[in-house]
């Protein structure tokens, strides 16, 4: 099993006419499991030498959140079992695909072929979405401006959502966050 794999079942899953949780997740923990102690070091390292560009008043907070809901989540994936097995939104994740693969292909060219930080973020990013219905950036993360992410009345809100529409290779496509109103 290699790592691209990943893109290779996603996609056959999403010719289904409807998705399941569990079949996402039998996906999701059967890559997260090849995923070793190392390779979630080396991601942790690469998100503190990505961190340094943060602004230094976010940088600790910033990479505090990125490394505990991030990269520590390869733990949470391998051992869930306790989630509710109903239909994930099928639009949402046919939509997410391209921008997933695309991203997924942009990280493998630009690193070393072994590094598992792009399968990290395919998992990541679709466990919370899909699994766990939270957006990308958990609750209470802070971006300039004293601004956080919010759940309000059980919806979520970003408040640079909309910084990112023109971005294809922003992950925020994929987040179910709403865009903070009057920001």
């Amino acid at each position: 099993m290699k790592v691209e794999d990943i893109l290779i079942e996603l996609k056959e899953l999403s010719e289904n006419s409807k998705i399941r949780k569990s079949e996402l997740m039998e996906i999701l923990k059967k890559y997260a499991r090849i995923i070793s102690v190392q390779d979630l070091m080396l991601a942790t390292v690469r998100m503190r030498k990505d961190g340094e560009f943060v602004h230094a008043n976010y940088r600790e907070k910033y990479l505090s959140i990125y490394v505990k809901y991030f990269i520590m989540r390869m733990k949470e994936v391998k051992e869930n079992d306790d989630y509710e097995d109903s239909a994930i939104d099928k639009t949402l994740f046919d939509e997410s695909f391209p921008m997933l693969r695309q991203t997924f292909e942009k990280e493998r060219l630009s690193n070393d072929k072994n590094d598992k930080f792009p399968l990290i973020y395919v998992i990541t990013s679709l466990y919370t979405t899909f699994i766990l219905e939270e957006p990308i950036h958990p609750v209470g993360s802070e971006f300039p401006g004293s601004l956080f992410v919010e759940e309000i009345d059980g919806k979520y809100f970003c408040p640079v959502k909309d910084n990112q529409k023109d971005n294809v290779n922003a992950i925020c496509h994929l987040c179910l966050a709403e865009q903070t109103p009057d920001i």
